[in-house]
């Protein structure tokens, strides 16, 4: 779910010591009514997030606090490779369940970017259209994160650029259809559009995985999904993490940095 309904007293403050502005935000469920009864609660506090404006001022940018990277642990590197269409590789060492997943992505084969249509002009929709097992053009491509073994579960972040008159639209999707197999689980897709420009930028992609959260930052924060899964096979152990392209065009990962993440100890 996108982080639209914050329920916190007070949503953001000021730490001036650091000289940085503070959001606290606040992740609601995606489990049924009587799920939560049962659970004998409902919502927890997302990542603080430091809030400011990009270098053009027009837009604002969110990040994980960097107090966050203290929490990491193992860390895991892939080396700069083709990822070609249809290809999917997964990303082991780590403990999926709970880890912090930086990727950048190079896109150089833009003839096969799909044309986008004038009347696809909300992100959400489009994500749902056009979601991770759709086969388009360039993309879907990104992140198979609380996954199962057979991919029977999973929850998709992932880029698609569509080719416009004058440019290229890059969307950011996250992808909950086949997050679980408990149908009485709230399944919506969101997603945004992403004010970078793939021909001369890299696609950045970090996201932040905690059991039954996926917090995902794209084009370093232009955009961010925050999502609540509860799978029923990708539980602990049993989870994995996938980079995956299922578009007919390669693209490249320029980086990939992955970290399982130990738990934080709040005073």
């Amino acid at each position: 779910m996108i982080m639209e309904n914050i329920y916190a007293s007070k949503t953001f403050f000021e730490d001036n010591s650091k000289h940085r502005r503070i959001l606290w935000g606040w992740v609601n469920e995606s489990s049924s009514v009587d799920d939560d009864i049962k659970k004998g609660w409902s919502g927890v506090q997302a990542i603080p997030r430091h809030i400011w404006l990009d270098k053009s001022k027009k837009q604002l940018v969110q990040w994980p606090i960097k107090e966050i990277e203290t929490l990491r642990l193992n860390q895991v590197n892939l080396p700069k490779q083709v990822l070609k269409g249809g290809s999917i590789l997964e990303v082991s060492g780590l403990t999926a369940a709970q880890a912090d997943v930086e990727i950048s992505f190079e896109v150089t084969e833009f003839s096969k970017a799909i044309v986008l249509n004038p009347r696809w002009t909300n992100p959400q929709v489009l994500c749902s259209k056009k979601g991770a097992s759709v086969k388009g053009g360039l993309g879907p491509f990104g992140l198979l994160v609380l996954a199962s073994k057979g991919l029977q579960e999973y929850t998709a972040v992932f880029y698609s650029i569509f080719r416009s008159k004058n440019k290229y639209v890059v969307l950011l999707c996250s992808d909950q259809s086949r997050s679980s197999l408990n149908q009485e689980n709230d399944k919506t897709t969101y997603g945004a559009f992403v004010d970078v420009d793939p021909v001369h930028e890299k696609l950045s992609l970090r996201s932040l995985i905690d059991h039954s959260i996926v917090e995902s930052f794209g084009g370093e924060g232009k955009a961010c999904i925050t999502a609540r899964v509860y799978p029923t096979l990708a539980i602990d152990a049993e989870t994995h993490i996938y980079v995956f392209n299922n578009g007919t065009g390669n693209v490249g990962i320029t980086r990939l940095s992955a970290w399982s993440m130990k738990k934080a100890q709040i005073n």
